[in-house]
């Protein structure tokens, strides 16, 4: 039974919502009603169904089912209470260093959760890492993520992505990888020290040329210095200059081993047995509130455009 609208963006909104069966809230996303995009809309919420449901993970929202119904999917899914980082960034500006760290790493399990099962997420920004108010990181929003050798749905020449997020490489029609995903990570980190997006040049075109041809802004003093390198590798313009995996990057920050189960060579497939919540600074955001999928913080907030253009319309 639908409950509450909680969240909204172009492709989707999202619901509180009781499973009047197991007697519990959860959220539903349901795809938009739009007769221009119905079947590609359609073709991606399956994918982020069976590519959420496949990745069992402390850090990534769990998809509990799926269904169709009059022309509209819907996705039912763990509700998460707490905030997306785009609205704590948004309130609260540049975070600290230790949280950052916290984040970084646990979003560095579910990547690597994700990239050993075969999954590119393609989309790792803000609006996509929810943190619950006990500091817990949630990866979510598999919508246009890519499993590895399959088929998408894009139009030929199409690319997907939030500019402010995407990597070189997609900005210029490579093929997202994990090393993209990485990427976009840096970029989180960046902004989450700094409270601001390091590549915005007003229009997504110019902001998807930026990452290939500008250097970041330098991070402040203040910046631990082993932090400040993990970002400088994640930001490296060329993906085999970036960390070899999501276990590299994990290991930067300092994750102990026992965390790592089954990350040793980026072939995670389930929960890791030693798994230990990070140490993490409390967030104490304004109000309480209830997120469980894709998009921003609260129905009126507005989301980050995503890119859906030719790349070679990019470098005229």
């Amino acid at each position: 039974m639908l409950e509450e609208r909680i969240a909204a963006g172009g492709m989707a909104v999202v619901w509180r919502a009781l499973d009047e069966v197991l007697q519990r809230q959860v959220a539903v996303k349901v795809m938009r009603a739009d007769p221009d995009n119905e079947e590609v809309f359609a073709e991606r919420f399956r994918d982020e169904a069976l590519h959420s449901a496949a990745l069992l993970h402390p850090n990534i929202t769990t998809v509990f089912d799926y269904g169709e119904d009059d022309h509209l999917s819907y996705l039912v899914m763990e509700l998460v209470s707490g905030l997306p980082l785009s609205a704590i960034i948004r309130e609260q500006g540049a975070l600290p260093p230790e949280t950052v760290r916290s984040v970084l790493a646990q979003a560095s399990l579910a990547l690597g959760t994700a990239h050993g099962a075969g999954v590119v997420h393609r989309d790792v920004k803000p609006a996509n890492i929810l943190i619950r108010h006990d500091g817990v990181v949630k990866l979510t929003d598999f919508g246009i993520a890519r499993a590895v050798d399959a088929i998408g749905h894009t139009r030929v020449g199409e690319m997907l992505g939030t500019p402010n997020y995407i990597s070189p490489e997609q900005a210029t029609g490579q093929v997202a990888t994990g090393a993209s995903d990485l990427y976009a990570l840096g970029i989180v980190a960046h902004e989450m020290l700094t409270g601001e997006r390091p590549f915005d040049r007003g229009t997504p075109i110019a902001t998807a040329l930026s990452h290939v041809n500008e250097p970041p802004p330098p991070l402040g003093d203040d910046v631990p210095a082993e932090l400040r390198a993990v970002v400088a590798a994640l930001l490296e313009k060329d993906p085999a200059a970036r960390p070899a995996n999501a276990h590299a990057v994990a290991v930067m920050l300092g994750v102990a081993t026992s965390e790592l189960t089954g990350l040793d060579v980026d072939l995670a497939a389930g929960v890791p047995s030693g798994y230990v919540v990070l140490p993490v600074t409390p967030l104490t955001p304004g109000r309480p509130l209830h997120f469980g999928a894709v998009d921003d913080a609260h129905s009126d907030a507005v989301d980050e455009p995503t890119m859906a253009g030719r790349p070679d319309d990019l470098l005229d």
